[in-house]
């Protein structure tokens, strides 16, 4: 006859994940998608700030055994989410991979986080602060000893159009454009960085609030630094590559047209 368990006892529950398995397949990544959780991420500042990162977290699975431990993979964010825990950061990745790999007793693994970041900025001529949202993807391997990672951002910027300054007695159309940098590579690099890049090589950056001064001063910038497409993949390319902390680099810019149904584009990637 089985005896109830006492209070305080715990149950013995059967660890199906850590049986084995005879089909001799291991799997290349399992693991969970698409969870949101708060994170702390902090930048070139070293101020953290507070905002909810969707991740992606797998590990490698050994032909043998039959399955992963999901919970763990959500432990591993759980830990870093609570009061008074380190904030993650671009140099903080390597040490999050590692944990998952070694409580995990994986071969390998990869974590990717995306997630907004604002920055404050202050207008040109008010000198009025404001934040403006980008956003920023982060990824970490960890494969046959080897790490990798890539950081990425995504920037909102003004294009002018080139062609239609050139033809027009007056004006020109100009959009708002996402400019978007993946770089690869070692050695330290801060999202702010990329960020800065991206608007600087643009025909202006954009900012959360603009008084009428402010106005007059980023629509005549724009109108002085027009750029096709293909002028932003190229000038921002051009600063990476001269950069020798990048062993690898993707440039994508976007314009949403104003004057056509559809979106110009443009990409540029080598050694990714």
């Amino acid at each position: 006859m089985n005896r109830p368990e006492q209070p305080g006892q715990l149950m013995s529950i059967p660890d199906v994940q850590s049986r084995g398995d005879a089909r001799a397949l291991a799997i290349d990544q399992v693991g969970i998608r698409g969870l949101r959780y708060p994170i702390a991420f902090a930048d070139h500042d070293g101020v953290a700030q507070g905002t909810i990162a969707t991740a992606n977290v797998y590990v490698a699975l050994p032909e043998e055994r039959k399955g992963t431990h999901m919970s763990r993979l959500v432990m591993l964010l759980e830990e870093r989410a609570v009061p008074g825990a380190p904030p993650l950061s671009v140099v903080a990745l390597r040490d999050l991979i590692e944990d998952l790999v070694a409580r995990l007793d994986a071969p390998g693994g990869r974590i990717e986080l995306a997630f907004p970041f604002f920055v404050r900025k202050v207008a040109p001529v008010s000198g009025i602060a404001s934040l403006l949202d980008y956003e920023v993807r982060l990824s970490a391997e960890l494969k046959d000893g080897r790490y990798e990672r890539t950081v990425a951002v995504a920037a909102p910027v003004t294009s002018l159009c080139p062609c239609s300054k050139e033809i027009s007695d007056y004006g020109a159309h100009n959009q708002r454009s996402t400019v978007t940098i993946s770089v690869r590579g070692s050695a330290p690099v801060f999202v702010h960085e990329l960020l800065r890049i991206a608007e600087e090589e643009a025909s202006s950056e954009l900012f959360g609030i603009l008084k009428r001064a402010d106005e007059k001063y980023v629509t005549e910038r724009a109108y002085d630094n027009p750029r096709f497409v293909e002028d932003l993949v190229r000038d921002v390319a051009g600063r990476l590559a001269a950069d020798p902390r990048f062993a690898g680099f993707c440039v994508e810019a976007e314009n949403f047209e104003s004057i056509h149904n559809h979106s110009a584009y443009a990409r540029i990637a080598r050694g990714m």
